[in-house]
């Protein structure tokens, strides 16, 4: 059974029993109603009855204990009816051949032991009204009884009105509620035929169209996202490996021709071998740092570690001890203030190693780089011969080398990892040439302002 079915029935069944209840509740107000002034009339003639003078006289009729009662009669106009005596010792007085039924209570009235009390009986086939109320202290009860023919008959036409009206509400609640289920579940449809396709084709690049602010619509948006959330890891992936696999084939292929020279017949000069031994070494070391770049690149995108809260500048303090043991002829001088950022503390640290990295890499022996930490940011900036214009917004693309930079050891995706690990955080990394020669590169992060800056931010204005 389809979920469209199923909402139409749901809704069927619901207004079906609204439609039920207030049948049920219109007929017994109704009924009430109806029945009011038969109780009022039957009132009414038991209190005239009630105050004739006794004794009543009593006729004989044949059988033991039962007797004709000489009462009077329904006015003009009134409904015809049955008036009868009942005692409590079982002798039953009535004016016409037709007998209301005696029970204990009926005689317990009598008797002064019961209030008086109305109910329903039939007596030769028709439905009567009886009320029964004590006539006097000899134990006595009166019954005075009205036929509901009238009533029942019309509450027979309103019961098969009402379940007419029921039928067709719940018609009516059925055919709406089949179009209503249908224009609410076009957005489900379409969503549906949009995951069918992209199952069929594998094509990403399907949406749907999405228009106002239900829940429906956000559904459709959030399919949206996820569509350009895949598509775009999607492309990433094909670029990482269209990439990875145009850089490797270079030292892969310089690699075998050097171990084919090697290994083959040919008697090499001895300073030739040692060179060829040197660049395979060399070559293997490259390949092994891409390798490891690029297995950090597809970690850090799928971010597996929990978030927390990192000390920025603790970290850039030991990623600078690191590259001063790792780069002896380069001066690292620092300005580092508290920073408080919430974010993966070992991408964080690779970031700021990488950047490291690259700024000992183009610094001259004897140089400097100059580290800074505020407000959820680190700037680097080194004195090198600094980046071209024309490279400056492509040198945080994967796999990217500056003309400057292609003699220079590297892979080219170090600060690739550095832009990932930013715009993972919800911050940016930039380039810029600094003053006085160069590269300034700043790392920002959504970090938040530490205990520190903001005491005095707060004594600043007071």
């Amino acid at each position: 059974m389809s979920f469209r079915v199923r909402l139409t029935l749901v809704a069927a069944a619901a207004v079906a029993v609204a439609i039920a209840v207030a049948s049920v509740v219109i007929y017994f107000v109704v009924r009430s109603q109806l029945r009011a002034p038969v109780d009022t009339a039957l009132r009414e003639r038991a209190a005239t009855i009630s105050h004739l003078h006794f004794p009543i006289r009593l006729f004989e009729t044949g059988k033991p204990g039962q007797f004709f009662a000489d009462l009077p009669g329904p006015q003009f106009g009134e409904a015809a009816g049955i008036v009868q005596l009942a005692k409590n010792t079982g002798q039953v007085a009535r004016q016409t051949d037709l007998t209301l039924p005696i029970t204990d209570r009926v005689r317990a009235v009598g008797g002064g032991t019961r209030a008086p009390f109305f109910s329903d009986v039939h007596v030769a086939g028709t439905h009567f009204r009886v009320y029964t109320v004590q006539l006097s202290n000899e134990g006595w009860a009166l019954q005075v009884a009205r036929p509901l023919t009238e009533v029942d008959r019309s509450l027979s036409r309103i019961k098969t009105w009402l379940i007419g009206v029921t039928l067709g509400g719940i018609g009516i609640a059925a055919a709406l509620g089949l179009l209503v289920s249908r224009a609410a579940l076009a957005p489900v449809r379409r969503l549906t035929r949009a995951t069918e396709k992209v199952t069929e084709t594998g094509d990403l690049s399907e949406r749907i169209d999405a228009h106002g602010a239900d829940e429906l619509s956000r559904l459709a948006g959030s399919f949206n996202a996820m569509l350009g959330a895949l598509e775009d890891s999607t492309r990433k992936q094909r670029q990482l490996v269209a990439d990875a696999s145009h850089e490797l084939r270079t030292p892969l292929t310089s690699l075998r021709t050097n171990i084919e020279v090697l290994v083959g017949e040919r008697k090499l000069p001895a300073g030739e071998r040692e060179r060829l031994l040197t660049d395979v070494v060399e070559q293997l070391g490259e390949m092994t740092t891409l390798i490891a770049e690029l297995i950090e690149l597809a970690r850090a995108e799928q971010q597996p570690d929990e978030p927390e809260d990192v000390r920025l500048d603790l970290v850039a303090a030991d990623a600078v001890e690191r590259a001063r043991r790792n780069r002896p002829g380069v001066t690292f001088t620092t300005d580092l203030e508290e920073s408080l950022v919430h974010g993966v503390p070992v991408n964080i640290e690779r970031a700021v190693a990488n950047l490291l990295d690259n700024a000992a890499k183009f610094t001259p022996p004897g140089g400097a780089v100059e580290v800074g930490v505020r407000g959820g940011a680190v700037t680097v900036r080194d004195h090198g011969p600094g980046i071209d214009e024309e490279d400056l917004p492509y040198v945080f693309d994967r796999f990217y080398r500056a003309r400057s930079a292609r003699g220079r050891p590297g892979s080219g995706l170090g600060l690739a990892i550095v832009r990932q690990v930013a715009e993972a955080h919800g911050g940016e990394v930039r380039a810029e040439r600094a003053d006085g020669g160069g590269t300034r590169m700043t790392l920002r992060l959504d970090g938040r302002t530490s205990p520190v800056e903001a005491d005095e931010d707060e004594g600043a204005g007071s």
